[in-house]
């Protein structure tokens, strides 16, 4: 799982989210676990959510609030670094749902730069 999560962060870092946004951690540490059991998508808010928000010692609505806002931000900074990431052109900032999926999917898939 840390291997994951530092690759997590590096995507989310070339998105343009920086550590200094708590959700870059709690956003990293979703992907990474999505990208261990993609099922998790399925079921974001009862599933998911409550599992960051364990880990981090806080409430699930702080996590999809602060996911929300690394979301806005990576759309802002590098939407098109994240239309690359899903493999086709985004027109609309995507809903945390397919954020998570977008970014765990490619690093699933072990893409590189």
């Amino acid at each position: 799982m840390n291997k994951r999560f530092g690759e997590a962060c590096d995507r989310l870092h070339r998105l343009g989210v920086t550590a200094n946004y708590k959700g870059c951690r709690y956003t990293a540490y979703a992907v990474a676990l999505c990208a261990e059991q993609p099922d998790l998508l399925m079921l974001v808010t009862k599933n998911l959510y409550p599992e960051v928000a364990r880990q981090y010692s806080t409430t699930w609505q702080a996590v999809e609030r602060n996911i929300r806002t690394v979301i806005g931000v990576a759309w802002k900074r590098n939407p098109v670094l994240l239309g690359e990431m899903a493999g086709s052109l985004l027109w609309t900032k995507p809903c945390s749902a397919q954020f998570l999926a977008i970014v765990s999917e490619d690093l699933r898939r072990g893409r590189a730069g």
